[in-house]
């Protein structure tokens, strides 16, 4: 499979991913969600490892996995934490900028996409921002959260640096490297705020699924990076995550549009086709 189809594969599971955590996280505790969603992804990444029954790859692939894990679990932290004091929609575009930081790392190491792949790299990363606003009911403007919402797009980057540079020389056990990170920090956060890990069978259910499609599509594009992609297409088309979530939740729960939202996802579908025709 061409490495643009794993990269394209795993924007979708991710978004899918936030699509399902996102409505389970109505009725739970983050904290309880994200843990629980994750230890299932990490045993679905750890059974395909032992099934493969290959030894572990060198000792700093698993370092910079693991590095890269726990970036984004303080990515995702700073996140949160942005969104619960700023606005969504100044918050939520700015760290969808994640995205940036892996294209810059692939161009700054010398991958040079042709002049149509660059073209739609702009295109993208422009619609994926717009995607990713919402609304702001109240109308106000405020810097609340800002820094949280850059902090959230620098180490969210690093994780598709990471999973780049690792998935290079083994992308199963650079998956499993970064869940790992992830998830050191994560049970740390749980001790400290024991929130309540009781869910139904629905829950449980949606909670695995959306483990298993985060973790599969970290695979995916680790994949992209095995197959000799370059970090600076596949960047952007893993991080079409926004547009994926935004589309669910107008067909599956009949959410809105709004006008710049729609103009975002047309932008990084037209950045997608720039992308694939270059």
């Amino acid at each position: 499979m061409p490495p643009l189809l794993f990269a394209l594969g795993s924007g979708l599971a991710w978004g899918a991913a936030d699509f399902l955590g996102g409505i389970t996280a109505k009725r739970r505790p983050i904290l309880a969600v994200v843990l629980l969603s994750q230890l299932a992804g990490t045993a679905f990444i750890t059974a395909l490892v032992l099934l493969r029954g290959v030894p572990p790859p060198a000792p700093r692939t698993l370092l910079v996995a693991l590095a890269g894990g726990t970036a984004g679990a303080i990515g995702l932290a700073a996140l949160y934490r942005g969104l619960a004091i700023g606005r969504m929609g100044l918050v939520a575009p700015t760290a969808a900028l994640s995205g940036a930081i892996p294209v810059a790392w692939g161009l700054l190491r010398g991958e040079r996409p042709s002049a149509l792949q660059l073209a739609g790299i702009a295109v993208a990363i422009g619609g994926i921002v717009l995607a990713a606003r919402t609304p702001d009911p109240e109308g106000q403007r405020t810097t609340a959260g800002l820094g949280l919402a850059v902090v959230a797009a620098l180490t969210i980057g690093l994780v598709g640096v990471a999973l780049d540079e690792a998935g290079r020389s083994d992308p199963f056990y650079a998956t499993l490297m970064v869940r790992v990170g992830a998830l050191s920090l994560l049970v740390l956060a749980v001790l400290a705020r024991r929130p309540t890990l009781r869910v139904g069978a629905v829950d449980g259910g949606r909670l695995a699924l959306t483990g298993v499609l985060d973790n599969g599509a970290n695979l995916a594009f680790a994949m992209a990076a095995n197959r000799g992609g370059l970090l600076a297409l596949n960047a952007v088309l893993g991080s079409l995550y926004p547009v994926t979530t935004a589309l669910l939740a107008r067909f599956l729960l009949r959410e809105r549009l709004s006008r710049v939202q729609t103009l975002g996802v047309l932008g990084a579908l037209a950045g997608v086709a720039l992308i694939a025709g270059g």
